[in-house]
């Protein structure tokens, strides 16, 4: 059993379907003010930081077990990409994606005791199609609220796959956490049968 320090509803549903037995108790940080940290520093290091951060936290409350923190964000031009304010805001992120390649980064850390015993992170590339005005306010219309909470504002296992033309990447990556990464870790650890 391990404790996962995130509320993601696809992160619990990927360890469920892997059939890794966890207890969410999703960690307290303040993600922004640590994205604000670390600056300019790159996309894969700001995303181990708060996958880090939120398995530290959750570790240190309960420090006999072993939690998995994760986290996930979006590169697109020069720009990066935290999950939509609002509709308006995640209609402005589909224009800015429209036609351009989404780098999506996802994280995970394992930590027991305020320690981190393993962190990795993951790369997925998203060639997004050009999108339409009628388009982004269908697509809105079918998924909001429900990609409020979605890095990219897409959820891949639904009708978010209709905004990509081509993708390179693992699908856990892409859901939000490398779970195959997650997966040797935990092997390698003992927690998970060979």
């Amino acid at each position: 059993m391990i404790l996962l320090a995130s509320k993601s509803a696809s992160r619990r549903a990927m360890l469920e379907a892997a059939d890794i037995a966890f207890t969410a108790q999703p960690a307290d940080i303040d993600e922004r003010a640590l994205e604000a940290s670390l600056g300019e520093a790159p996309a894969p290091e700001i995303a181990l930081a708060l996958a880090r951060e939120k398995a530290l936290a959750v570790s240190q409350a309960n420090p006999g077990e072993l939690v998995l923190g994760s986290d996930s964000l979006v590169v697109c031009g020069d720009m990066r990409f935290d999950k939509p304010a609002d509709r308006e805001a995640a209609a402005a992120h589909l224009r800015f994606f429209s036609g351009k390649v989404m780098h999506l980064h996802s994280a995970a850390a394992l930590a027991r005791g305020g320690e981190v015993l393993w962190s990795e992170a993951a790369e997925a590339r998203l060639h997004v199609a050009p999108l339409s005005e009628a388009f982004i306010e269908a697509y809105l219309a079918a998924e909001w609220p429900e990609v409020a909470g979605c890095v990219g504002v897409f959820r891949i296992e639904g009708r978010g796959v209709q905004i990509f033309e081509e993708i390179a990447g693992d699908y856990f990556t892409i859901l939000g956490m490398p779970l195959l990464k997650v997966q040797a870790a935990l092997r390698s650890m003992g927690v998970l049968a060979r």
